[in-house]
């Protein structure tokens, strides 16, 4: 409700003023907009806090309605148009849906970025086209068209199956077993390219990863390779997902995050949704490479402590209260030179029967705009 505050003045002074109680702005900041905020402020000081909540319902379920119409709209209007141009080019022009369409500029990406890793391993000059060879630095729009051309090649190349979702990015790091379960041991934790990363690295990166588990002999042969897995199967990351919705570390809450083990697998830890959490990138790290501390407690709830072993809070210390909070709070109205009193945010309802169906014709955009 805060945060929709910052946007909705008339809703936020009404509050503060005391003409509007909590519970009405708080059913009013689901639904307002900036263009919507002053017939709905209307609304809630004509109307009790039960007519301002089957309102909103109401105005919600033609949201709803209005979505599920421009959904369809948009899926009937998909279209994809590829026609010669007059001096032998081939012009393509589109409207994917929105789902779609990121999936396309996901493949562009990975394809533009595939070329740059090309020219690189080539040893290409700079500025120099890895397609035609032309000594001009290619635009974007230009990259834009070498990407989509190798995009049609590798769906052909495999038969358009288009095979297991792939990894936006890919680290390979080769770590001992035992060193997985203690920095201690002795053994590697290099990438690909030989580089060395501490064992914590390595534990953090293995928390959600595909793994593949390699057997070697005495001279370091190797002897047996598993199959490739993932550490976190697909239809358990769903339910992570859905359980944590964002990052879990306090005060955090960012949307994109990674699984994290609470008991490392390497330790014998289950990869099961109790034993599971999500955190970002950044504390992630913080709990695999800067000393925090986290365990699931017996109520199920999850416990943060910092590298010192302090109790780390979701919620934040109480402000500091004042002797005589009433006396207080008084005062800081009379300085506003706001005046409440009983009848402050008494509606303006007279007793009459609520019609919610024409409230919601007078009121929503979409309803008013299709009469």
């Amino acid at each position: 409700m805060a945060r929709a505050l910052g946007s909705l003045p008339q809703l936020r002074e009404a509050l503060a003023r005391g003409e509007l109680s909590y519970s009405k702005v708080r059913a009013l900041t689901r639904v307002a907009t900036p263009e919507t905020e002053e017939r709905l402020l209307a609304v809630g000081r004509a109307r009790t806090a039960e007519h301002v909540e089957l309102i909103v319902r109401g105005w919600r379920r033609m949201d709803r309605k209005a979505e599920a119409q421009e959904t369809t709209r948009r899926h009937r209007n998909r279209a994809l148009h590829v026609y010669p141009d007059g001096d032998g080019m081939v012009v393509i022009r589109g409207r994917l849906e929105p789902e779609v369409g990121a999936v396309v500029m996901q493949a562009l990406t990975a394809a533009r970025e595939a070329l740059s890793r090309r020219r690189r391993a080539e040893d290409v000059p700079a500025g120099t086209s890895v397609v035609d060879g032309s000594a001009e630095a290619p635009t974007m729009e230009q990259q834009q068209a070498d990407a989509l051309a190798l995009v049609a090649e590798a769906a052909l190349h495999r038969g358009m199956d288009p095979g297991a979702p792939g990894e936006r990015y890919q680290v390979v790091v080769h770590v001992d077993a035992q060193m997985l379960a203690d920095a201690d041991a002795p053994g590697q934790s290099v990438l690909d390219g030989g580089a060395r990363v501490p064992a914590g690295t390595s534990r953090r990166l293995a928390c959600d990863a595909s793994r593949v588990v390699m057997r070697h002999d005495a001279d370091g042969r190797i002897t047996e390779v598993g199959a490739r897995t993932r550490t976190i199967p697909p239809a358990l990351r769903r339910a992570l997902q859905h359980r944590d919705k964002g990052c879990r570390f306090p005060g955090c809450g960012r949307l994109l995050g990674q699984g994290h083990h609470i008991r490392h697998w390497a330790h014998g830890g289950p990869t099961t949704l109790s034993n599971l959490t999500m955190l970002c990138r950044r504390h992630h790290r913080a709990v695999h490479e800067e000393g925090f501390q986290l365990e699931r407690l017996a109520d199920d709830e999850l416990c943060f402590r910092g590298p010192d072993g302090r109790l780390l809070s979701d919620v934040p210390p109480p402000a500091a209260m004042p002797a005589n909070p009433v006396d207080s709070l008084r005062a800081q109205n009379d300085a506003g030179g706001l005046h409440i009193d009983a009848r402050t945010s008494t509606p303006g309802w007279h007793g009459e029967r609520l019609d919610v169906g024409y409230a919601i014709s007078v009121l929503h955009p979409l309803a008013v705009a299709s009469r």
